[in-house]
């Protein structure tokens, strides 16, 4: 079956115990174009989630069982952070700060105002469009870098420190036309272009 994920439109993911809030809001995202999926818990979303899923969650703070605001910790921490707008009606300074130290893209109070909502999930959805961007870009990079040999790897390394190949050829006991070799076929395998975009990519391998 052929993956057409990258295809469909970014999915706005509601949680929120409240059935008429989940419905209006379900309602409001797909009027604008948005796909759109509720559940009632943090428990119901967990066991039905496809992580590769683009778009974000609308987010309830008070849940029964986890709270949002700890699932949106919970989130932050995790390999895939989701980007999230959390909305509650008891929003406390504490509470915003909490949550925006945590990545939150918005807290706002019900009754939400449309326009605010939507333009909180519009910035949702671009901060996970460019995440999951750098993720592929990420997974490009140490899929080339694990072409390279132990001696490709190992010159790549002194490279990245500024290291001329005068001074790898000394440090690795090679001779200087080998050291040049080895650097020419790390960097064709890197598809690097130059020293600096050699360093940016070995800063994605971190």
């Amino acid at each position: 079956m052929i993956d057409d994920r990258k295809n469909r439109r970014p999915t706005v993911i509601i949680i929120d115990d409240d059935q008429s809030v989940r419905e209006a809001l379900k309602g409001l995202f797909e009027s604008v174009g948005l796909s759109a999926e509720t559940h009632g818990s943090v428990k119901e979303f967990i066991a039905a989630d496809d992580p590769e899923k683009a778009g974000c969650i609308v987010l309830d703070i008070r849940l029964p069982g986890q709270s949002g605001l700890e699932f949106q910790e919970e989130l932050a921490k995790s390999n895939l952070p989701r980007s999230v707008v959390l909305i509650s009606a008891h929003v406390d300074v504490p509470m915003a700060v909490r949550a925006m130290k945590a990545g939150a893209i918005d807290v706002l109070s019900k009754p939400v105002r449309e326009q605010d909502l939507l333009e909180a999930v519009n910035r949702a959805i671009a901060r996970d469009a460019a995440h999951r961007e750098i993720k592929t870009l990420n997974a490009a990079t140490r899929s080339r870098y694990l072409t390279l040999t132990e001696r490709e790897r190992q010159i790549m390394a002194l490279v990245i420190v500024g290291k001329l190949n005068k001074q790898i050829a000394a440090e690795l006991q090679l001779a200087e036309p080998t050291v040049k070799l080895h650097r020419g076929h790390m960097m064709r395998k890197m598809k690097a272009t130059s020293v600096a975009h050699l360093v940016k990519m070995a800063d994605e391998l971190l």
